[in-house]
């Protein structure tokens, strides 16, 4: 089993910027993958970016690709969402999902970015 755990979030104006960290812990040698997505009220949770843990490839959804990037720190165990120029739709839960070797999600508790205008 893996586990994650999200932090970082927090209230910052339009404009702003945040570092979403997302710690993983357990079976880590079998994470395949890292992602985030996002949930606002009432909207379906949506794919952010993602970050192979291995080779390093990286994917991004469009509405945050010029203005977000994924790093990770295979030593930590960490993986990073840097969001610059946040705007008011940003705002949502941020999950983190760890899927392993086997397809097996795992996923965190979210952390809440709200972004004021």
């Amino acid at each position: 089993q893996v586990q994650v755990v999200e932090s970082g979030g927090g209230l910052v104006q339009a404009g702003g910027s945040l570092r979403l960290t997302c710690a993983a812990s357990g079976r880590t040698a079998s994470i395949d993958a890292m992602n985030w997505f996002r949930q606002a009220p009432g909207n379906e949770r949506d794919f952010v970016a993602r970050i192979t843990w291995f080779g390093g490839s990286t994917y991004y959804a469009d509405s945050v690709k010029d203005r977000s990037t994924i790093s990770k720190d295979n030593a930590r165990n960490m993986v990073y969402l840097q969001m610059n120029n946040l705007k008011p739709e940003d705002t949502a839960v941020y999950y983190c999902k760890a899927v392993d070797v086997r397809g097996q999600a795992y996923w965190g508790q979210g952390t809440q970015v709200t972004v004021s205008s």
